[in-house]
């Protein structure tokens, strides 16, 4: 039989060994998490959900949220939705101003807001100050970065979580008219054709401007995803699979669907805000 002290001091080496080991153990795993950016806020994805580990996994259930709206909420709001009851769709719409086309963003935001959607501003001018006469002001959310475009602002202030209680997003130029527009008739043609990116048909009596053929209202059709068109180069027909002959809406006044925003969102690069400049 071994001296008692002897027994102690092995036993004493055994148990450092084993520390040691463990401790070694967490600190590999610790800087593999490191190196693949998982960090306190990092995100675990699931087919049905996000796992959002924050360190309130604890909390009572209702309580963290991973998305937001861009609802005005005073410090003496009730925080009720104000979407219109008698509404199917929540709706928001976005365009980059500026203060000489202030008239004309006047009548479009009256539309969207009488159907109680919300409306965003982006000011490229830098001038906020001048639309704080208007009724509606109040109710809309201003956004200023000066010189930019509305996809650089979509880009950074319309992420997909922050806009995923709205079911279509408008990111509208402020020049469109809109006299004979109706915002909730046209989300309902979008519902029951199950269209996911669209724009409103331009009427060739009322616009100017107009580049392509298939955005030209056809009186004859709620809807219409082709031309026909054999001018020049053009050779739109049945066989046609890709714009300008179909599935093609302009840049001026696309309407999203929630599904197709998130997917859209990701695309927005440097270029498109190249083109957008360019005017293409």
């Amino acid at each position: 039989m071994k001296p008692p002290r002897r027994r102690c001091g092995l036993l004493a080496v055994l148990v450092a060994l084993i520390v040691l080991a463990s401790l070694q153990i967490q600190y590999h795993h610790l800087k593999d998490d490191r190196l693949n950016g998982d960090h306190t806020f990092a995100t675990t994805t699931t087919i049905d959900q996000v796992q959002w580990r924050t360190g309130a996994e604890g909390l009572p259930r209702g309580i963290v949220h991973s998305h937001s709206d861009m609802y005005l909420r005073p410090l003496w709001d009730s925080g009720a939705n104000p979407k219109n009851k008698n509404d199917n769709h929540t709706a928001l719409l976005a365009m980059a101003v500026g203060i000489s086309q202030m008239q004309n963003v006047d009548v479009m935001a009256h539309k969207f807001l009488n159907q109680n959607y919300t409306v965003m501003l982006f000011h490229y001018d830098g001038n906020v100050d001048g639309w704080r006469n208007l009724e509606w002001s109040d109710k809309a959310i201003h956004i200023l970065a000066h010189n930019q475009t509305k996809w650089w602002f979509a880009k950074r202030f319309l992420h997909p979580d922050v806009v995923a209680i709205y079911d279509f997003i408008f990111l509208w130029d402020e020049d469109l008219g809109v006299d004979n527009f109706d915002p909730r008739r046209y989300l309902d043609i979008m519902v029951s054709e199950g269209l996911e990116i669209t724009q409103p048909a331009l009427d060739p009596d009322l616009s100017t401007d107009i580049h392509h053929r298939i955005t030209i209202r056809n009186k004859m059709a709620k809807v219409h995803r082709r031309i026909y068109d054999s001018r020049a180069s053009m050779n739109c027909s049945d066989e046609s699979k890709g714009p300008p002959c179909t599935g093609w809406v302009e840049g001026m006044a696309p309407v999203f669907s929630q599904a197709a925003w998130r997917c859209v969102w990701h695309l927005i690069q440097v270029q498109i805000l190249i083109s957008s400049l360019l005017g293409n």
